[in-house]
């Protein structure tokens, strides 16, 4: 195995490595009663060890994509099988483009949708620059999937937003303003409890505002643990310095976005929070041993992988104790490290490809990115260069067909799970009322510490 990518067969034999063990709260699953709990049973399981082998029913025997088995991350393995069989009869342009999430500039929803047409993009995200006001927003997320529908897919775009709450809220103005997730591990350091009900209900009511304005994906929750003053880049939006803290916020608020029928992505593997220098302007260090990584920094992303993340973006940092001097998303052994040690079998995503990290150290990141073993490039710096070169990529050979299909089946899968659970989960008509008593809520919790 290589880069992070593995075959079915590997997915049913293998047994990850267990040497993390998260101490998780025991109140993760004592949701408050009302709407929080019943919808936490809808979604994804969380992951537990060693479950046994179902026995295949004679549906499943005949037609793979008639079972219903849910795999780790969400989709079924009927759904996987679909998804793979749909992608490998596309050319290498189709390819490309569903292992890509374009950025494009300005405030026009034909510029965003004509991008993803030509390109056949997996879909966009949205930021500050790209919104004007809620009935903008609408327009914008309605035309880019009607631009997927119109390239001949029948599931929805990936249309995704970093809605964190506090600073990183791309959508000021339009959604409903939630405090910083550091007040999540707040209100779970002052009383457990409820402090993991209100994290799981500010991300199940952020996930159903988001739904309701188009959107499929949040680039959310923030998995970093701090190191406190000397964090320049997470700061406030790490939920806690304390990793079992972190964890079960994080496990908490995956568990809610699950629930709500939006894609999560757990940010930012394998740990930015004690790094001293941003990412965005250039290569930063993450000087840790493998020890001190273990024990500190791969603990909320453990706890994510067991609730069910369905993604989990790589950053851009350069982590000396695993591949040093490389942004970990360029680096295979840190997708290895992911997928082998934690047990990850859902989407990785890279961070945005337009960061100084990448741009000033690495040719061809996009195609970097899939050999290293991403599945997902997220916001390269320029979209339709980034296509080109995995095309040629591919033409020439350097990109092996076979990890593009597995990375755009994974993708397909997702939108697939995305579309069926968003569909047994309708938005209430009072989603506005709900997200704002969230906030309210867990503002609250926050201050009783």
């Amino acid at each position: 195995m290589t880069g992070g990518k593995h075959t079915d067969s590997e997915d049913q034999q293998r047994r990850p490595r267990r040497w993390l063990r998260p101490v998780i709260a025991g109140a993760v699953l004592a949701l408050a009663a009302g709407a929080g709990a019943a919808a936490v049973t809808v979604g994804m399981p969380t992951r537990v060890e060693d479950e046994p082998n179902r026995p295949a029913n004679a549906t499943t025997k005949t037609d793979p994509k008639k079972d219903t088995t849910p795999l780790a991350w969400g989709p079924t393995r009927g759904e996987l099988a679909t998804a793979r069989e749909l992608v490998s009869g596309w050319d290498e342009k189709q390819l490309a483009g569903q292992v890509i999430v374009g950025r494009y500039h300005g405030t026009d929803p034909a510029k965003a949708a004509k991008m993803v047409r030509k390109l056949h993009l997996a879909g966009v995200s949205v930021t500050g620059e790209n919104v004007v006001d809620e009935a903008q927003v609408r327009e914008t997320t309605a035309a880019v999937s009607r631009a997927v529908a119109a390239d001949g897919r029948s599931f929805p775009a990936v249309i995704g937003v970093d809605q964190e709450g506090g600073v990183v809220s791309h959508l000021r103005g339009v959604a409903t303003e939630f405090p910083e997730f550091e007040r999540t591990g707040d209100a779970i350091e002052a009383k457990p409890g409820k402090g993991v009900a209100v994290t799981t209900e500010a991300a199940r009511t952020t996930a159903l505002e988001l739904r309701d304005l188009g959107f499929t994906w949040a680039f959310a929750p923030v998995a970093d643990v701090t190191v406190g003053a000397a964090d320049p880049t997470i700061g406030s939006r790490s939920p806690s310095e304390d990793p079992k803290i972190a964890a079960t916020a994080v496990s908490a608020a995956v568990q809610g976005y699950n629930a709500a029928g939006l894609v999560s992505t757990t940010k930012h593997f394998p740990g930015h929070g004690a790094v001293t220098g941003d990412t965005h302007l250039g290569l930063q260090e993450l000087a840790f041993g493998k020890k001190k990584l273990k024990r500190r920094d791969l603990v909320p992303f453990d706890a994510a992988v067991d609730a069910g993340a369905p993604a989990v973006m790589i950053s851009h940092v350069d982590v000396k104790a695993v591949a040093p001097g490389k942004p970990a998303s360029m680096a295979a052994p840190i997708y290895d490290l992911l997928r082998d040690d934690l047990g990850f079998e859902g989407i990785a995503v890279t961070d945005s490809l337009g960061m100084g990290a990448v741009t000033t150290t690495t040719k061809k990141p996009s195609v970097a990115a899939l050999e290293a073993g991403a599945d997902l490039l997220l916001m390269p710096a320029n979209s339709k260069a980034a296509h080109r070169s995995v095309v040629k990529a591919l033409r020439s050979g350097r990109l092996e067909r076979s990890l593009v299909e597995d990375a755009a089946a994974k993708v397909v899968a997702m939108q697939l799970w995305q579309q069926r659970t968003a569909g047994a989960v309708p938005v209430p008509g009072d989603v506005r009322q709900q997200a704002e008593r969230a906030s309210a809520a867990l503002s609250e919790a926050a201050s009783q510490g």
